[in-house]
């Protein structure tokens, strides 16, 4: 019997274990992961002020997302959209991590303590992320793209294409906090003024 075929005691599938199996890798210049788990919480690997040239950086530099070979057929057509949504592990979180349930949101102590799942933390249970990258192009089973924060070597799960209609666009409402931070990491345009 496989995991798979196991079910519950009511004929359901059973899940209390799941196993993933990578589609592909990142590779890139990425070493190190921006945020670390420490002790209890998380910590910025860079200071604050340097987060609006790392995101920059991050948003340009080119990544390739390598797919398994015998994978390849499952990227067709995916070079007719403009952005796509990856969704990788993250293979530095180190075990302690994921048994956090509380952080600062991007370690930052002066903002209060938050759960796990109100945060975009990549400590979490199961460190799975997503992003939204730009496609640059494909070539045979490699994806060139930007805006891929992963570190180089992360195990990618899944890439579905990005459309902005299936996500919604009015009434949308985040913590004052995340406001605070993504304000904070806004490009503020030149100096002195418009």
């Amino acid at each position: 019997m496989t995991e798979s075929d196991k079910t519950t005691p009511g004929g359901e599938p059973e899940t209390s274990s799941l196993i993933l199996r990578p589609v592909g890798r990142v590779r890139n210049k990425v070493k190190e992961p921006i945020l670390a788990a420490k002790d209890d919480d998380i910590e910025l690997q860079e200071k604050v002020e340097n987060m609006r040239a790392k995101i920059r950086e991050i948003e340009e530099m080119v990544s390739e997302i390598i797919i398994d070979d015998s994978l390849a057929g499952l990227l067709d057509g995916v070079e007719e959209y403009s952005h796509l949504v990856v969704l990788y592990w993250a293979h530095h979180s180190p075990a302690k991590s994921r048994a956090l349930t509380k952080v600062h949101p991007m370690g930052r102590r002066e903002l209060p303590l938050k759960g796990i799942f109100s945060t975009c933390s990549p400590a979490r249970p199961n460190p799975v992320l997503t992003t939204v990258v730009r496609l640059r192009e494909r070539k045979g089973n490699i994806l060139r793209v930007n805006g891929l924060d992963a570190v180089d070597g992360s195990p990618v799960i899944d890439i579905k294409p990005y459309v902005k209609e299936f996500y919604p666009q009015e009434d949308v409402s985040i913590a004052g906090w995340m406001q605070r931070i993504q304000d904070e990491l806004a490009d503020p345009g030149p100096p002195g003024g418009d």
